[in-house]
């Protein structure tokens, strides 16, 4: 239950930061927040992370639905088992996976509007959807290096 609520409070931040990004931004200049590291402004992305795989939404559609089962079998096998984490983890990836799928499906694109510079360059544009199944990716990772592997033991120390 815990992971459906989540993701379902993450869907809609995604989903009214987009509306909210559409209804002011769209047709508009750039809003910045910090100068030279965070600005704000409305991009339509029709492809993957970065830009690539422009009009390729079947293919995405595809991927996101064998993504979601795939997450919804192991979670419906596993749930009383997984540690916190993984559940966090997991609700993060659904809810900013579903949230993208929502744009693709509705639009046939992405908003994206979070653009950020480090050390001088520009990254990619982003919204909240992406940054939910980057976290989620990360702390996966570290329950996967905290949680599931432990300690080994030195087997060359002398007795």
């Amino acid at each position: 239950m815990f992971v459906a609520i989540f993701s379902i409070i993450l869907v809609l931040i995604d989903q009214f930061s987009k509306y909210l990004v559409k209804t002011n931004l769209q047709g508009e200049s750039e809003i910045v927040l910090i100068k030279d590291f965070l600005r704000l402004y409305y991009i339509e992305n029709r492809g993957a992370a970065f830009g690539i795989l422009q009009n390729s939404r079947t293919l995405f559609a595809i991927i996101t639905v064998i993504v979601l089962i795939i997450l919804l079998i192991f979670l419906i096998k596993n749930y009383r088992r997984i540690p916190k984490i993984y559940l966090i983890s997991i609700s993060l990836l659904i809810g900013g996976t579903i949230g993208n799928f929502i744009d693709r499906i509705r639009l046939h694109y992405v908003i994206d509007f979070i653009s950020m510079k480090f050390f001088g360059y520009n990254f990619a544009i982003f919204n909240f959807a992406d940054v939910f199944i980057v976290v989620g990716t990360i702390l996966i990772s570290i329950g996967i290096i905290l949680h599931d592997n432990p300690p080994r033991e030195n087997k060359n120390v002398s007795k």
